[in-house]
């Protein structure tokens, strides 16, 4: 059976202020006021910054946390475990995203550990690929991707807990714009 389409959206780290995480909530009916999708035909997940996790839990829009730690519990300053995400009732968090990898230095060996934590806590994962444009140019699009899928695959048990997004990091914030035909190519 073939999955529900899924829109995901990364506020990366904006709004800057509570109040305006109540306006765009408000903005998007989250409110109450309206529904702006038809919940039975496609699944909306939105990754607010951690600190407005709590303040956006909304009917029929999943809320998903940014990262995810490779650890479990205990001496690791500011990381979220894929326990604590659980338990704080989410469904959902990002893991591969560009600026983890290349801001960050989050390594594929990386993202395996965080799938390996994700999948044993039972936590969905919008697991991020993609290419940079020095990547594209030298014409190593489908050898970058495959080298970021190859090192999740064996830590996945339960595929319908994962959704692949192919992230042309060349297309974020340049100006560039990935056409529909780039896009399909790398899948």
């Amino acid at each position: 059976m073939p999955r529900k389409p899924i829109v995901g959206g990364n506020w990366k780290c904006n709004p800057a202020t509570q109040k305006e995480v109540r306006s765009l909530l408000s903005a998007w009916g989250q409110d109450g006021s309206r529904s702006t999708w038809d919940a039975d035909k496609v699944d909306v997940v939105i990754f607010p910054p951690a600190l407005w996790l709590t303040d956006v839990k909304s009917d029929g829009m999943a809320i998903g946390a940014q990262n995810v730690s490779k650890t479990g519990a205990g001496a690791f300053t500011g990381e979220w475990t894929a326990d604590a995400i659980v338990d704080l009732g989410l469904s959902w968090t990002l893991i591969g995203h560009s600026e983890r990898r290349t801001k960050y230095g989050e390594t594929d060996e990386d993202t395996a550990e965080k799938m390996a934590k994700c999948q044993e806590a039972g936590l969905n994962v919008v697991f991020c690929i993609g290419e940079t444009l020095e990547e594209r140019e030298a014409g190593k699009t489908d050898e970058v991707n495959k080298r970021q899928l190859s090192a999740v695959i064996s830590k996945v048990k339960d595929w319908s807990k994962v959704v692949i997004a192919y992230e042309p990091v060349w297309a974020i914030g340049t100006g560039k714009v990935a056409t529909p035909e780039q896009a399909q190519e790398a899948h």
